[in-house]
Protein backbone atom coordinates (compact mmCIF):
# COMPACT_ATOMS: atom_id res chain seq x y z
CA UNK A 1 0.00 0.00 0.00
CA UNK A 2 1.25 3.50 -0.88
CA UNK A 3 1.51 5.54 2.33
CA UNK A 4 1.65 8.81 0.38
CA UNK A 5 -0.85 11.22 1.95
CA UNK A 6 -2.28 11.97 -1.50
CA UNK A 7 -3.02 8.29 -2.07
CA UNK A 8 -4.67 8.02 1.32
CA UNK A 9 -6.80 11.06 0.56
CA UNK A 10 -7.98 10.12 -2.92
CA UNK A 11 -7.46 6.43 -3.70
CA UNK A 12 -10.75 4.58 -3.84
CA UNK A 13 -12.73 7.73 -4.63
CA UNK A 14 -16.26 6.46 -5.31
CA UNK A 15 -17.73 9.59 -6.90
CA UNK A 16 -15.34 11.88 -8.81
CA UNK A 17 -18.25 14.28 -9.42
CA UNK A 18 -18.71 14.88 -5.67
CA UNK A 19 -18.23 18.58 -4.82
CA UNK A 20 -14.95 19.26 -3.00
CA UNK A 21 -14.57 23.05 -3.08
CA UNK A 22 -16.87 25.98 -3.71
CA UNK A 23 -15.23 29.36 -4.22
CA UNK A 24 -16.54 32.75 -3.14
CA UNK A 25 -17.48 33.63 -6.71
CA UNK A 26 -19.54 30.46 -7.11
CA UNK A 27 -16.93 28.26 -8.74
CA UNK A 28 -17.36 24.55 -8.09
CA UNK A 29 -14.47 22.07 -8.09
CA UNK A 30 -15.25 18.36 -7.85
CA UNK A 31 -12.99 15.73 -6.32
CA UNK A 32 -12.18 14.55 -9.84
CA UNK A 33 -11.27 18.10 -10.86
CA UNK A 34 -9.05 18.46 -7.81
CA UNK A 35 -7.15 15.27 -8.63
CA UNK A 36 -6.71 16.36 -12.25
CA UNK A 37 -5.47 19.82 -11.24
CA UNK A 38 -3.00 18.24 -8.82
CA UNK A 39 -1.79 16.03 -11.67
CA UNK A 40 -1.16 19.02 -13.92
CA UNK A 41 0.79 20.90 -11.23
CA UNK A 42 2.75 17.75 -10.32
CA UNK A 43 3.82 17.43 -13.95
CA UNK A 44 4.95 21.08 -13.93
CA UNK A 45 6.99 20.50 -10.78
CA UNK A 46 8.59 17.47 -12.39
CA UNK A 47 9.40 19.50 -15.51
CA UNK A 48 11.03 22.17 -13.33
CA UNK A 49 13.43 19.60 -11.91
CA UNK A 50 11.78 18.94 -8.55
CA UNK A 51 12.81 15.50 -7.31
CA UNK A 52 11.55 13.19 -4.59
CA UNK A 53 12.45 14.67 -1.21
CA UNK A 54 13.07 18.18 -2.58
CA UNK A 55 11.44 21.09 -0.78
CA UNK A 56 8.85 23.19 -2.59
CA UNK A 57 8.46 26.54 -0.82
CA UNK A 58 5.32 28.63 -1.27
CA UNK A 59 4.61 32.17 -0.16
CA UNK A 60 1.29 32.77 -1.87
CA UNK A 61 -2.06 34.32 -1.08
CA UNK A 62 -4.90 31.92 -0.37
CA UNK A 63 -6.46 30.40 -3.47
CA UNK A 64 -7.68 27.02 -4.66
CA UNK A 65 -4.57 26.82 -6.84
CA UNK A 66 -2.37 27.31 -3.77
CA UNK A 67 -4.13 24.39 -2.09
CA UNK A 68 -3.65 22.31 -5.25
CA UNK A 69 0.07 23.13 -5.14
CA UNK A 70 0.25 21.55 -1.69
CA UNK A 71 -1.54 18.42 -2.89
CA UNK A 72 0.61 18.19 -6.02
CA UNK A 73 3.85 18.55 -4.05
CA UNK A 74 2.90 15.71 -1.73
CA UNK A 75 1.67 13.63 -4.67
CA UNK A 76 5.00 13.77 -6.48
CA UNK A 77 6.98 12.87 -3.36
CA UNK A 78 8.41 16.31 -2.58
CA UNK A 79 8.17 18.18 0.72
CA UNK A 80 5.79 21.14 1.02
CA UNK A 81 7.03 24.28 2.80
CA UNK A 82 4.30 26.91 3.29
CA UNK A 83 5.47 30.38 4.30
CA UNK A 84 3.44 33.07 6.04
CA UNK A 85 2.48 35.81 3.59
CA UNK A 86 3.52 38.42 6.16
CA UNK A 87 7.18 37.34 6.21
CA UNK A 88 9.64 39.98 5.06
CA UNK A 89 12.48 39.43 2.61
CA UNK A 90 14.90 39.30 5.53
CA UNK A 91 12.89 36.52 7.18
CA UNK A 92 12.47 34.67 3.91
CA UNK A 93 16.23 34.77 3.38
CA UNK A 94 16.65 32.71 6.54
CA UNK A 95 13.90 30.20 5.73
CA UNK A 96 15.01 29.62 2.14
CA UNK A 97 18.69 29.41 3.01
CA UNK A 98 17.91 26.92 5.76
CA UNK A 99 15.44 24.74 3.81
CA UNK A 100 17.19 24.97 0.41
CA UNK A 101 14.10 24.39 -1.74
CA UNK A 102 14.52 23.47 -5.38
CA UNK A 103 11.40 25.49 -6.28
CA UNK A 104 9.88 28.65 -4.85
CA UNK A 105 6.34 29.76 -5.71
CA UNK A 106 5.50 33.35 -4.82
CA UNK A 107 3.14 36.20 -5.62
CA UNK A 108 4.08 37.90 -8.91
CA UNK A 109 4.64 41.18 -7.06
CA UNK A 110 7.38 39.58 -4.92
CA UNK A 111 9.25 37.76 -7.66
CA UNK A 112 11.93 40.41 -8.18
CA UNK A 113 12.66 40.73 -4.47
CA UNK A 114 12.90 36.97 -3.98
CA UNK A 115 14.86 36.15 -7.13
CA UNK A 116 18.23 36.94 -5.55
CA UNK A 117 17.49 34.81 -2.48
CA UNK A 118 16.27 31.93 -4.64
CA UNK A 119 19.42 32.17 -6.76
CA UNK A 120 21.59 31.68 -3.65
CA UNK A 121 20.10 28.25 -3.08
CA UNK A 122 19.64 27.37 -6.73
CA UNK A 123 15.84 27.46 -6.59
CA UNK A 124 13.64 27.97 -9.62
CA UNK A 125 10.97 30.67 -9.15
CA UNK A 126 7.37 30.38 -10.32
CA UNK A 127 4.52 32.79 -9.59
CA UNK A 128 0.98 32.39 -8.33
CA UNK A 129 -1.26 35.33 -7.47
CA UNK A 130 -4.31 35.67 -5.24
CA UNK A 131 -6.45 35.34 -8.39
CA UNK A 132 -4.94 31.90 -9.05
CA UNK A 133 -3.00 33.19 -12.04
CA UNK A 134 0.74 33.13 -12.63
CA UNK A 135 3.52 31.32 -14.42
CA UNK A 136 2.73 28.14 -12.48
CA UNK A 137 -0.87 27.92 -13.67
CA UNK A 138 0.10 29.08 -17.17
CA UNK A 139 2.37 26.05 -17.42
CA UNK A 140 -0.24 23.79 -15.83
CA UNK A 141 -2.83 24.76 -18.44
CA UNK A 142 -0.99 22.74 -21.09
CA UNK A 143 0.30 19.96 -18.81
CA UNK A 144 -1.22 16.50 -18.66
CA UNK A 145 -3.68 15.80 -15.83
CA UNK A 146 -2.43 12.24 -15.61
CA UNK A 147 0.19 11.56 -12.95
CA UNK A 148 1.09 8.38 -11.09
CA UNK A 149 1.31 9.19 -7.39
CA UNK A 150 4.84 8.57 -6.13
CA UNK A 151 5.18 5.77 -3.59
CA UNK A 152 6.14 7.02 -0.14
CA UNK A 153 6.65 5.32 3.21
CA UNK A 154 4.66 6.55 6.18
CA UNK A 155 7.80 7.90 7.83
CA UNK A 156 8.87 9.93 4.78
CA UNK A 157 8.59 13.70 4.97
CA UNK A 158 5.46 15.36 3.59
CA UNK A 159 5.93 18.91 4.88
CA UNK A 160 8.12 21.27 6.84
CA UNK A 161 6.51 24.09 8.81
CA UNK A 162 8.61 26.71 10.53
CA UNK A 163 7.69 27.62 14.08
CA UNK A 164 6.90 31.24 14.87
CA UNK A 165 10.32 31.87 16.37
CA UNK A 166 9.28 34.19 19.19
CA UNK A 167 12.53 33.27 20.93
CA UNK A 168 15.67 32.36 19.02
CA UNK A 169 15.79 31.00 15.49
CA UNK A 170 12.65 29.62 13.87
CA UNK A 171 12.81 25.84 13.62
CA UNK A 172 11.53 23.72 10.76
CA UNK A 173 9.16 21.05 12.10
CA UNK A 174 9.40 17.92 9.92
CA UNK A 175 6.01 16.25 9.43
CA UNK A 176 5.64 12.83 7.85
CA UNK A 177 2.85 11.33 5.76
CA UNK A 178 1.86 9.24 8.79
CA UNK A 179 1.82 12.30 11.07
CA UNK A 180 -0.65 14.12 8.83
CA UNK A 181 -2.84 11.17 7.86
CA UNK A 182 -3.19 9.67 11.32
CA UNK A 183 -4.18 12.96 12.93
CA UNK A 184 -6.69 13.86 10.21
CA UNK A 185 -8.38 10.46 10.35
CA UNK A 186 -8.63 10.70 14.13
CA UNK A 187 -10.28 14.12 13.86
CA UNK A 188 -12.73 12.94 11.19
CA UNK A 189 -14.00 10.33 13.63
CA UNK A 190 -13.76 12.45 16.79
CA UNK A 191 -15.61 15.41 15.28
CA UNK A 192 -18.13 13.20 13.40
CA UNK A 193 -17.31 14.44 9.91
CA UNK A 194 -19.24 12.84 7.02
CA UNK A 195 -19.57 13.39 3.29
CA UNK A 196 -22.61 15.54 4.04
CA UNK A 197 -20.59 18.20 5.87
CA UNK A 198 -19.87 21.63 4.44
CA UNK A 199 -17.00 23.52 6.06
CA UNK A 200 -16.72 27.30 5.97
CA UNK A 201 -12.98 27.63 5.31
CA UNK A 202 -11.86 31.16 6.21
CA UNK A 203 -8.42 30.33 7.65
CA UNK A 204 -5.06 30.93 5.96
CA UNK A 205 -3.43 27.86 4.43
CA UNK A 206 0.19 28.44 5.41
CA UNK A 207 -0.49 27.12 8.91
CA UNK A 208 -1.36 23.77 10.51
CA UNK A 209 -4.92 24.86 11.33
CA UNK A 210 -6.06 25.91 7.87
CA UNK A 211 -3.89 23.58 5.78
CA UNK A 212 -3.77 20.29 7.65
CA UNK A 213 -6.73 20.35 10.01
CA UNK A 214 -9.39 22.15 7.96
CA UNK A 215 -8.39 20.97 4.48
CA UNK A 216 -7.21 17.42 5.18
CA UNK A 217 -10.10 16.57 7.50
CA UNK A 218 -12.63 17.80 4.95
CA UNK A 219 -11.06 15.83 2.11
CA UNK A 220 -10.64 12.64 4.12
CA UNK A 221 -14.36 12.78 4.98
CA UNK A 222 -15.31 13.40 1.32
CA UNK A 223 -17.04 16.52 2.60
CA UNK A 224 -16.94 19.90 0.85
CA UNK A 225 -15.65 23.33 1.80
CA UNK A 226 -16.63 26.87 0.95
CA UNK A 227 -13.24 28.43 0.34
CA UNK A 228 -13.11 32.08 1.45
CA UNK A 229 -10.00 34.21 0.83
CA UNK A 230 -10.22 35.72 4.33
CA UNK A 231 -12.43 36.20 7.36
CA UNK A 232 -15.59 38.21 6.72
CA UNK A 233 -18.11 38.10 9.57
CA UNK A 234 -21.23 39.00 7.58
CA UNK A 235 -20.30 36.64 4.74
CA UNK A 236 -19.72 33.78 7.17
CA UNK A 237 -23.04 34.34 8.93
CA UNK A 238 -24.80 34.37 5.56
CA UNK A 239 -23.17 31.06 4.60
CA UNK A 240 -24.34 29.30 7.77
CA UNK A 241 -27.70 28.59 6.14
CA UNK A 242 -26.03 25.97 3.91
CA UNK A 243 -22.96 24.95 5.90
CA UNK A 244 -22.43 22.65 8.87
CA UNK A 245 -19.00 23.42 10.37
CA UNK A 246 -16.84 26.46 11.05
CA UNK A 247 -13.21 26.23 12.14
CA UNK A 248 -11.71 29.43 13.44
CA UNK A 249 -9.39 31.20 15.82
CA UNK A 250 -10.82 33.00 18.88
CA UNK A 251 -10.82 36.32 16.99
CA UNK A 252 -13.40 34.82 14.58
CA UNK A 253 -15.80 34.25 17.43
CA UNK A 254 -15.31 37.58 19.18
CA UNK A 255 -15.91 39.41 15.89
CA UNK A 256 -18.92 37.30 14.97
CA UNK A 257 -20.40 38.10 18.38
CA UNK A 258 -20.21 41.79 17.51
CA UNK A 259 -22.70 41.27 14.67
CA UNK A 260 -26.42 41.65 15.40
CA UNK A 261 -26.99 39.08 12.63
CA UNK A 262 -25.60 36.30 14.83
CA UNK A 263 -28.62 34.57 16.37
CA UNK A 264 -29.92 31.10 17.17
CA UNK A 265 -31.80 31.23 13.90
CA UNK A 266 -28.80 32.08 11.70
CA UNK A 267 -26.60 29.44 13.38
CA UNK A 268 -29.39 26.84 13.44
CA UNK A 269 -28.24 24.76 10.43
CA UNK A 270 -24.69 24.48 11.81
CA UNK A 271 -23.69 21.41 13.81
CA UNK A 272 -20.19 22.34 14.99
CA UNK A 273 -18.05 25.39 15.80
CA UNK A 274 -14.35 24.64 16.45
CA UNK A 275 -11.79 27.04 17.89
CA UNK A 276 -8.04 26.74 18.19
CA UNK A 277 -4.55 28.23 17.58
CA UNK A 278 -4.95 30.48 20.65
CA UNK A 279 -6.89 30.29 23.93
CA UNK A 280 -10.60 31.09 23.76
CA UNK A 281 -11.70 33.22 26.70
CA UNK A 282 -14.17 31.42 28.94
CA UNK A 283 -16.45 34.47 28.74
CA UNK A 284 -16.45 34.23 24.93
CA UNK A 285 -17.35 30.54 25.22
CA UNK A 286 -20.29 31.33 27.51
CA UNK A 287 -21.49 34.32 25.46
CA UNK A 288 -21.41 32.25 22.26
CA UNK A 289 -23.49 29.50 23.88
CA UNK A 290 -26.01 32.04 25.18
CA UNK A 291 -26.37 33.77 21.80
CA UNK A 292 -26.40 30.75 19.52
CA UNK A 293 -27.26 27.69 21.59
CA UNK A 294 -23.99 26.07 20.42
CA UNK A 295 -21.02 25.27 22.66
CA UNK A 296 -17.74 26.02 20.89
CA UNK A 297 -15.47 22.97 20.72
CA UNK A 298 -11.97 24.05 21.73
CA UNK A 299 -8.95 21.90 20.95
CA UNK A 300 -5.18 22.12 21.40
CA UNK A 301 -2.47 21.59 18.83
CA UNK A 302 0.95 22.73 17.75
CA UNK A 303 2.97 23.07 14.57
CA UNK A 304 5.06 20.11 15.73
CA UNK A 305 2.18 17.82 16.62
CA UNK A 306 -0.99 18.80 14.78
CA UNK A 307 -3.86 18.21 17.26
CA UNK A 308 -3.21 16.74 20.72
CA UNK A 309 -6.45 17.20 22.63
CA UNK A 310 -10.07 18.10 21.95
CA UNK A 311 -13.20 18.73 23.92
CA UNK A 312 -15.70 15.95 23.18
CA UNK A 313 -18.30 16.02 20.42
CA UNK A 314 -20.75 14.40 22.81
CA UNK A 315 -20.26 15.39 26.40
CA UNK A 316 -19.24 18.46 28.33
CA UNK A 317 -17.20 21.11 26.51
CA UNK A 318 -15.63 22.94 29.40
CA UNK A 319 -14.93 26.68 29.02
CA UNK A 320 -11.23 27.28 29.58
CA UNK A 321 -10.27 23.68 28.84
CA UNK A 322 -8.98 22.12 25.61
CA UNK A 323 -10.42 18.73 26.52
CA UNK A 324 -8.89 15.29 26.98
CA UNK A 325 -6.12 13.82 24.83
CA UNK A 326 -7.31 12.55 21.45
CA UNK A 327 -7.52 8.79 20.84
CA UNK A 328 -4.02 7.44 20.26
CA UNK A 329 -2.36 10.46 21.88
CA UNK A 330 -0.90 10.40 25.39
CA UNK A 331 -0.62 13.63 27.38
CA UNK A 332 1.00 14.15 30.74
CA UNK A 333 2.11 17.01 33.01
CA UNK A 334 5.60 16.82 34.49
CA UNK A 335 7.97 18.75 36.66
CA UNK A 336 9.90 20.64 33.99
CA UNK A 337 13.29 20.20 35.64
CA UNK A 338 13.09 16.55 36.70
CA UNK A 339 10.74 15.21 34.03
CA UNK A 340 8.73 13.42 36.72
CA UNK A 341 4.97 13.13 36.12
CA UNK A 342 2.90 15.22 38.50
CA UNK A 343 -0.39 14.27 40.19
CA UNK A 344 -3.67 15.37 38.59
CA UNK A 345 -4.44 19.02 39.20
CA UNK A 346 -0.83 20.13 39.65
CA UNK A 347 0.71 22.65 37.25
CA UNK A 348 3.73 21.71 35.16
CA UNK A 349 5.03 21.17 31.65
CA UNK A 350 2.72 19.43 29.17
CA UNK A 351 4.28 16.58 27.21
CA UNK A 352 2.67 14.49 24.47
CA UNK A 353 3.36 11.27 22.60
CA UNK A 354 1.63 9.69 19.63
CA UNK A 355 1.60 9.13 15.86
CA UNK A 356 0.82 12.82 15.38
CA UNK A 357 4.14 13.98 16.85
CA UNK A 358 6.69 15.23 14.32
CA UNK A 359 9.99 13.62 13.35
CA UNK A 360 12.15 16.47 14.64
CA UNK A 361 13.55 19.85 13.63
CA UNK A 362 15.05 20.26 10.18
CA UNK A 363 18.85 20.14 10.38
CA UNK A 364 18.79 20.64 14.16
CA UNK A 365 19.55 17.21 15.69
CA UNK A 366 20.74 18.65 19.01
CA UNK A 367 17.61 20.78 19.40
CA UNK A 368 15.47 17.77 18.46
CA UNK A 369 17.15 15.61 21.11
CA UNK A 370 16.68 18.32 23.71
CA UNK A 371 12.93 18.51 23.07
CA UNK A 372 12.21 14.80 23.50
CA UNK A 373 12.34 12.72 26.69
CA UNK A 374 14.05 9.34 26.62
CA UNK A 375 10.66 7.61 26.62
CA UNK A 376 9.58 9.45 23.45
CA UNK A 377 7.43 12.22 24.92
CA UNK A 378 7.70 15.61 23.23
CA UNK A 379 8.18 18.58 25.55
CA UNK A 380 5.61 21.07 24.27
CA UNK A 381 6.84 24.14 26.13
CA UNK A 382 3.28 24.74 27.33
CA UNK A 383 2.42 24.94 31.00
CA UNK A 384 -0.81 23.38 32.15
CA UNK A 385 -2.64 20.88 34.27
CA UNK A 386 -4.89 17.84 33.80
CA UNK A 387 -7.97 17.48 36.00
CA UNK A 388 -9.40 14.28 37.47
CA UNK A 389 -11.53 13.74 34.36
CA UNK A 390 -8.54 14.00 32.02
CA UNK A 391 -9.37 17.49 30.72
CA UNK A 392 -6.28 19.53 29.86
CA UNK A 393 -5.94 23.21 30.76
CA UNK A 394 -3.29 25.39 29.10
CA UNK A 395 -1.87 28.03 31.44
CA UNK A 396 0.73 29.62 29.18
CA UNK A 397 4.06 28.99 27.52
CA UNK A 398 6.97 27.95 29.69
CA UNK A 399 8.86 31.05 28.59
CA UNK A 400 5.90 33.15 29.76
CA UNK A 401 6.21 31.88 33.34
CA UNK A 402 6.87 34.83 35.67
CA UNK A 403 9.32 34.24 38.51
CA UNK A 404 8.95 37.04 41.03
CA UNK A 405 10.75 37.06 44.38
CA UNK A 406 11.45 33.34 43.93
CA UNK A 407 7.77 32.46 43.41
CA UNK A 408 6.29 31.07 40.19
CA UNK A 409 3.33 32.97 38.77
CA UNK A 410 1.33 31.37 35.96
CA UNK A 411 0.02 34.19 33.74
CA UNK A 412 -3.25 32.44 32.86
CA UNK A 413 -4.30 32.32 36.49
CA UNK A 414 -3.97 36.10 36.86
CA UNK A 415 -5.45 36.76 33.41
CA UNK A 416 -8.54 34.71 34.23
CA UNK A 417 -9.26 36.87 37.28
CA UNK A 418 -8.71 40.13 35.38
CA UNK A 419 -10.76 38.99 32.38
CA UNK A 420 -13.71 38.29 34.68
CA UNK A 421 -13.85 41.93 35.86
CA UNK A 422 -16.62 44.20 34.51
CA UNK A 423 -15.37 46.43 31.70
CA UNK A 424 -12.40 44.21 30.79
CA UNK A 425 -12.23 42.69 27.30
CA UNK A 426 -9.01 40.73 27.76
CA UNK A 427 -5.61 40.86 29.38
CA UNK A 428 -2.05 39.63 29.02
CA UNK A 429 0.17 39.12 32.05
CA UNK A 430 3.93 39.27 31.56
CA UNK A 431 7.10 39.40 33.62
CA UNK A 432 9.16 42.58 33.33
CA UNK A 433 12.69 43.04 34.77
CA UNK A 434 12.53 44.28 38.37
CA UNK A 435 15.62 45.15 40.42
CA UNK A 436 14.22 43.80 43.68
CA UNK A 437 11.99 40.92 42.58
CA UNK A 438 13.76 39.71 39.45
CA UNK A 439 10.53 40.07 37.51
CA UNK A 440 7.55 42.24 38.24
CA UNK A 441 4.12 40.83 37.45
CA UNK A 442 2.63 43.24 34.92
CA UNK A 443 -0.87 43.24 33.43
CA UNK A 444 -1.63 44.73 30.02
CA UNK A 445 -5.38 45.18 29.70
CA UNK A 446 -7.89 45.99 26.96
CA UNK A 447 -11.10 47.47 28.32
CA UNK A 448 -14.53 47.98 26.81
CA UNK A 449 -15.09 51.29 25.06
CA UNK A 450 -16.40 53.74 27.60
CA UNK A 451 -15.63 51.46 30.56
CA UNK A 452 -14.50 53.24 33.71
CA UNK A 453 -12.29 50.46 35.04
CA UNK A 454 -8.82 51.74 35.97
CA UNK A 455 -5.61 50.48 37.51
CA UNK A 456 -6.73 51.02 41.11
CA UNK A 457 -10.02 49.28 40.41
CA UNK A 458 -8.32 46.21 38.97
CA UNK A 459 -5.85 45.95 41.84
CA UNK A 460 -8.56 46.37 44.47
CA UNK A 461 -10.66 43.65 42.85
CA UNK A 462 -7.74 41.22 42.75
CA UNK A 463 -6.70 41.59 46.38
CA UNK A 464 -9.20 39.03 47.59
CA UNK A 465 -8.61 36.68 44.67
CA UNK A 466 -4.84 36.33 44.43
CA UNK A 467 -1.92 35.77 46.77
CA UNK A 468 0.13 38.90 47.27
CA UNK A 469 3.08 37.62 45.19
CA UNK A 470 0.74 37.07 42.21
CA UNK A 471 -0.61 40.62 42.28
CA UNK A 472 0.40 42.83 39.33
CA UNK A 473 2.79 45.60 40.22
CA UNK A 474 1.31 47.67 37.42
CA UNK A 475 -1.81 47.54 35.25
CA UNK A 476 -1.40 49.17 31.83
CA UNK A 477 -4.31 49.84 29.48
CA UNK A 478 -4.01 49.53 25.71
CA UNK A 479 -6.41 49.61 22.77
CA UNK A 480 -5.37 46.18 21.46
CA UNK A 481 -2.94 43.39 22.28
CA UNK A 482 -0.35 42.56 19.59
CA UNK A 483 -1.16 39.29 17.83
CA UNK A 484 0.34 37.13 15.16
CA UNK A 485 -1.64 36.10 12.09
CA UNK A 486 -3.23 33.17 13.92
CA UNK A 487 -4.51 35.34 16.75
CA UNK A 488 -1.95 34.44 19.40
CA UNK A 489 -0.96 37.29 21.70
CA UNK A 490 2.69 38.13 21.16
CA UNK A 491 3.89 38.47 24.72
CA UNK A 492 7.47 38.79 23.55
CA UNK A 493 6.55 42.16 21.99
CA UNK A 494 4.87 43.27 25.21
CA UNK A 495 7.96 42.32 27.20
CA UNK A 496 10.10 44.37 24.83
CA UNK A 497 7.72 47.35 24.98
CA UNK A 498 7.65 47.50 28.79
CA UNK A 499 11.18 46.25 29.50
CA UNK A 500 12.13 49.52 31.22
CA UNK A 501 8.91 49.93 33.23
CA UNK A 502 10.55 49.31 36.62
CA UNK A 503 13.94 50.77 35.79
CA UNK A 504 13.06 54.24 37.06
Amino acid sequence: MNANLFSRLFDGLADPAKLAIETEDGGRISYGDLIARAGRIANVLLARGVKIGDRVAAQTEKSVEALVLYLATVRMGAVYLPLNTAYTLNELDYFLTDAEPSLLVCDPARRDGLAAIAAKVGATVETLGADGQGSLTDAAATASPGFETVARAGDDLAAILYTSGTTGRSKGAMLSHDNLASNSLTLVKHWRFTDQDVLIHALPIYHTHGLFVASNVTLFARASMIFLPKFDAERIIALMSRATVLMGVPTFYTRLLQSPLLTRQTTGPMRLFISGSAPLLADTHREWAARTGHAVLERYGMTETNMNTSNPYDGVRLPGSVGPALPGVDARVVDAERGVELPRGEIGMIEVKGPNVFKGYWRMPEKTNAEFRHDGYFITGDLGKIDDNGYVYILGRGKDLVITGGFNVYPKEVESEIDALPGVVESAVIGVPHADLGEGVTAVVVRDKGASVDEAGVLNALQCQLAKFKMPKRVIFVDDLPRNTMGKVQKNLLRETYAGLYAK
